[in-house]
């Protein structure tokens, strides 16, 4: 049987396969380190392996509250099945506190979606919010978002984030919104869907101007040939620049950059780190540093390879990066990073431990120095 591949694909192949083969040399990634090294100040799981409230989760979410942080993320029997929900803990004094579920699936009595992909954020004024899918798939679901007055020990009841040119709206689909200095809120989203028998990945973003009463959506940033690329994090740069970093099918991380607050983007080009197909997260440095978390391999080739070593990067000017940090390497995985920057300036992190837990890695970026 013979396939015939795109002209414009066998091309982003090739340039992908020579970018990973010229660049991979350059990088020097450090060894695995713990809790009292290279900035870390605490490396622990959110539960116990032997105290799961499921047997999986996965796609975690984090933010800074009065009280401290606040941790969500999907979890059930596994992936994709009904009886998935969101589930949250709270860490005050340094504890986190039993999960619990706040949000599910169930539509009626005999009929019940999984959910997926919670993202907290807080805007400048009003409720913390928590927007979630539901749905069978990622190329069927839709957005929900609850809304917690305090600090996440009680939610408002679910409600479906309503419409857009694109379909049903979703939320950020993985990663925080951000939010200018006008107030307007920029939510990183995507689309994964068929056409013509053919799967397309693509990035927009969806768009409010009333601290998320209402939102609009933008056009896709990416064809969905060239590049498949979903889950984008917002990145700020002084100038008043912003740039998209997403996982892609290409092997690449790839990026977009806007110079007019978010209106418009540049043609999707790929960076010069590597991409399992897998989650990032990235966030604005209140120094002015970029740093990144994400998996440092390729899906092929010899350990560590896909989602078993989980790194962390910075950059300057969004080009040029530098691994500072390997949180994880080992067989299993470790993936779907989040991240902030708290209001003291520290760095907070979690992410998927072996689908069995959430860790969470305290980080004081003051001690994170690029080497090479």
């Amino acid at each position: 049987m013979n396939y015939l591949i795109p002209v414009t694909v066998l091309l982003c192949l090739v340039d992908t396969m020579t970018l990973l083969s010229q660049t991979k040399p350059d990088f020097v990634i450090p060894e695995v380190s713990v809790a009292g090294e290279s900035g870390i100040l605490k490396a622990e799981l959110v539960y116990s392996l032997d105290n799961r409230p499921t047997p999986q989760c996965h796609a975690s979410t984090i933010v800074e509250t009065s009280e401290g942080l606040l941790a969500a993320w999907f979890g059930g029997t596994h992936e994709k099945n009904p009886d998935v929900g969101i589930w949250t803990s709270i860490n005050t004094h340094g504890v986190w506190s039993a999960p619990v579920e706040v949000a599910n699936g169930i539509q009626n009595e005999d009929l019940r979606y999984p959910c997926w992909n919670p993202v907290l954020f807080q805007p400048k004024e009003g409720p913390l919010m928590l927007f979630y899918k539901v749905g069978p798939s990622p190329s069927a679901w839709w957005g929900m978002l609850i809304t917690s007055k305090d600090q996440g020990y009680t939610w408002s009841a679910p409600k479906q984030m309503g419409k857009s040119q694109h379909g049903d709206l979703l939320g950020p689909i993985k990663n925080q919104p951000v939010q200018l200095e006008d107030g307007t809120i920029i939510s990183p989203t995507s689309m994964e869907y068929q056409k013509q028998d053919q799967d397309f990945w693509q990035v927009y973003f969806e768009v409010s101007g009333d601290n998320g009463q209402t939102w609009t959506a933008t056009d896709f940033i990416n064809d969905g040939r060239t590049f498949d690329a979903i889950q984008p994090s917002v990145l700020s740069y002084q100038d008043g620049s912003l740039q998209v970093l997403c996982r892609s099918q290409q092997g690449v991380i790839t990026q977009s950059w806007s110079r007019d607050k978010g209106k418009t983007w540049s043609s999707m080009t790929a960076t010069k780190l590597p991409n399992p197909n897998s989650g990032t997260d990235a966030v604005t440095l209140s120094d002015g540093r970029q740093l990144l978390v994400y998996n440092h391999t390729t899906r092929e080739g010899n350990f560590p390879n896909g989602r078993n070593m989980l790194n962390v990067a910075l950059s300057t000017d969004g080009e040029n990066w530098f691994p500072v940090l390997t949180l994880e390497k080992q067989q299993g995985e470790y993936s779907y990073p989040t991240v902030i920057q708290d209001t003291k300036g520290l760095v907070h992190i979690t992410y998927t431990y072996q689908r069995q837990s959430v860790k969470y890695v305290k980080v004081d970026p003051t001690q994170l120095i690029i080497q090479n």
